[in-house]
């Protein structure tokens, strides 16, 4: 299978939308406080694309009103930012693509608001450490699977799982492009698609402290943990090259 690759001309925007990107992020983190309320930081993060010349990726999805997914605790992805207001050592996700010169980028981080403790903060430091490892091993001549492995492996040395049923994804012209990348390891590492000198990939880490198993809430968009124990969400935009990955965002 063919999947899409850039040309160095279009990996220079996505470094400079990626690189927007990460900025807002910043922004938003710096809002994580208790008693903030999830649609005031969707609005910082919609005048700021905006703002730079971009568009929210999110707004382009069907029926989707948002420029971000916000999730708290137990949300797995694709939270409304609603009326919420953000508690003393919720642990918060943010999701945010944006779609500058005709291309998205996509990425996502979980920290804890206020007050966090020991187990929170290892919950967190393992997503943030595979997201790293996945990074690494995305390389010209591995293979998905070989992401998938080291997702899976490494979450687990922890104690924790990935959510199966969601998926990093290829990322560039649409938000979502092949290929899909799990975060598990579904069959032989040979047999999963070959990486290849640049591909542009959105790796998403989405792992769950307890059992995996997931349920979509009644609002129809928000996918929580079925046993309502704590999510993680951590993901970067990044350009496969021979050598080591190229971080996007």
């Amino acid at each position: 299978m063919n999947f899409p690759l850039k040309t160095p001309k279009q990996i220079e925007i996505m470094r400079e939308g990626g690189l927007i990107l990460a900025n807002i992020m910043g922004e938003m983190l710096n809002m994580v406080k208790p008693g903030v309320k999830l649609i005031d930081i969707d609005k910082l993060a919609d005048d700021l694309i905006v703002k730079a010349g971009g568009e929210a990726s999110f707004k382009k999805v069907r029926d989707y009103q948002w420029a971000t997914c916000i999730n708290i605790n137990e949300g797995v992805v694709h939270g409304i930012p609603n009326e919420y207001q953000i508690r003393d050592g919720d642990v918060v996700s943010i999701d945010i693509g944006i779609l500058y010169k005709g291309f998205n980028t996509d990425m996502s981080w979980s920290v804890v608001a206020g007050t966090s403790n020991n187990s929170k903060q290892r919950f967190l430091h393992a997503g943030e450490e595979t997201l790293s490892l996945a990074i690494a091993a995305s390389k010209d001549g591995n293979r998905i699977g070989d992401i998938s492995k080291v997702i899976e492996n490494n979450l687990k040395k922890y104690g924790y799982r990935p959510v199966k049923e969601l998926t990093g994804h290829g990322v560039g012209e649409e938000l979502h492009e092949e290929p899909m990348i799990p975060g598990v390891l579904r069959q032989e590492i040979g047999k999963t698609p070959l990486l290849q000198e640049g591909m542009t990939l959105a790796l998403e880490i989405i792992y769950a402290e307890g059992n995996p198993a997931i349920v979509l809430t009644d609002d129809n968009w928000t996918i929580e943990t079925e046993d309502r124990s704590l999510a993680g969400l951590f993901e970067k935009t990044i350009v496969v090259r021979k050598g080591n990955p190229l971080v996007l965002t």
